[in-house]
């Protein structure tokens, strides 16, 4: 049976699944409760200096896609609103009666030396695994100078960064806003100011719905609303690219990364491990399915681990990688059409008109000697682009096969359409 136990910069944890923002509470804590399910560690809930902050009761929306519940999901919740005494007190002891499992603490205070010292202090005295730097919240803390508005500056990650560094034995994790032009920006911060690991993504800024008899944005509280930050199964395609090009940047090579963002599934988990990340948080999906969602992702990632072949997850950890090149370089020879299984087609029709509408009128429709409507692929005017194969409604009823045309591979550093390709420079 594949082990899924994990060393992530130091910290151990039976699997690579972590509660992200985990809320705590005062009756029998959240955590255990997370980590009785399965869970191998939990990210906790943001510290922040005292008086608390406070929240406001109308905090979540969601969006519902084609009776999907949930597909995204968006808050305006900011940190925690509970006394940072109260905190520390319930950190300390969940990691002495849970030594197996990960507990890293979220934080984020104003942008000096003296607040970041002052917290770290506390912090490391409750023995807990590592601390990550909340440079991602994208509404409320932001507009105090805290959360996105130091993680969209570079010079603040890599300060802050440093100052923590400085000032802890613990495990430095930097987490990193999406709502920013190149994360690499950051990303190369956090790794000059000495950081163990980053973390992302964070939320995406985003306003949820209008509310159109309201006229106010949702979540709506008393009659208003603001932006928030989105996240869910929506966010997953965006953090995957963000996670992908820390991964093959030169300059952050070898920089340990926990991937969030849209993890649902064991699918999901391993994508982002294949990618370059060693941990994955996960919020969104425990909020919609509860702390028992770790079952089956634990039990799905062990089984797949195991009929592949891979002992551990490092065996596949970043195996993609290599593969996740830039546009220029994709060989341009290659060549896929459109194949039709007419045993399993249905005759519906969304191929053709999918394909004649809005992309190269290359299935035809045609009618049988019996009257049956029937689709065929013209591959002489097929350019292989998918559409057909993702608007099919019956799973594997169009798939996609190369066509050997027998010519070299060539990218667009050496096509002769090219004004800069490489034979042109020299």
């Amino acid at each position: 049976m594949a082990d899924l136990g994990t060393n992530f910069v130091g910290i151990r944890s039976p699997n690579p699944f972590w509660l992200a923002s985990a809320p705590p509470t005062d009756k029998e804590y959240n955590v255990v409760r997370a980590f009785k399910a399965g869970w191998g560690g939990v990210v906790w809930k943001t510290l922040g200096e005292d008086p608390p902050i406070v929240n406001v009761s109308s905090r979540y929306g969601a969006a519902t896609y084609n009776g999907t519940r949930v597909a995204g999901f968006n808050n305006i919740e900011l940190i925690t609103d509970r006394p940072l005494e109260v905190n520390l007190r319930e950190i300390k002891q969940v990691k002495r009666d849970w030594p197996d499992r990960a507990v890293v603490v979220s934080l984020m205070v104003p942008c000096t030396e003296e607040a970041w010292k002052n917290i770290l202090a506390q912090v490391e005295d409750t023995q807990c695994d590592g601390i990550e730097l909340n440079f991602g919240c994208p509404h409320g803390m932001s507009e105090r100078g805290m959360g996105s508005a130091v993680g969209q500056v570079p010079e603040y990650v890599e300060m802050v960064t440093r100052w923590c560094k400085q000032n802890t034995r613990m495990p430095v994790i930097v987490k990193l806003t999406p709502n920013i032009t190149n994360i690499l920006g950051p990303a190369r911060a956090a790794r000059r100011g000495g950081a163990d690991a980053v973390s992302l993504i964070n939320t995406i800024q985003s306003v949820m719905s209008i509310d159109l008899d309201a006229m106010a944005p949702t979540p709506t509280v008393d009659g208003k609303g603001t932006h928030g930050g989105y996240c869910g199964p929506a966010v997953k395609p965006i953090a995957l690219r963000m996670v992908g090009d820390i991964a093959r940047d030169p300059e952050c090579r070898g920089m340990a990364i926990s991937g969030i963002g849209g993890v649902s599934t064991w699918r999901d988990a391993a994508e982002f491990m294949a990618l370059g990340a060693g941990t994955v948080q996960v919020c969104t999906a425990a909020m919609h399915h509860g702390f028992r969602i770790v079952e089956d992702m634990a039990d799905g990632l062990s089984n797949w681990m195991d009929g592949k072949g891979y002992a551990t997850a490092r065996d596949f950890q970043g195996a993609a990688v290599p593969n996740y090149v830039h546009w220029e370089d994709l060989n341009l020879n290659y060549k896929i059409v459109a194949q039709i299984d007419q045993d399993l087609c249905i005759q519906c029709g969304k191929c053709h008109i999918v394909c004649e509408d809005t992309s190269h009128q290359s299935i035809a429709a045609v009618r049988t000697e019996g009257g049956r409507r029937r689709y065929d692929v013209i591959e002489a005017e097929c350019v292989g682009c998918n559409l057909c194969m993702h608007v099919c409604p019956v799973e594997d009823c169009i798939t996609m096969v190369e066509i050997d045309e027998g010519k070299p591979d060539l990218t667009w550093k050496d096509h002769p359409n090219n004004p800069m390709r490489r034979e042109a420079a020299e």
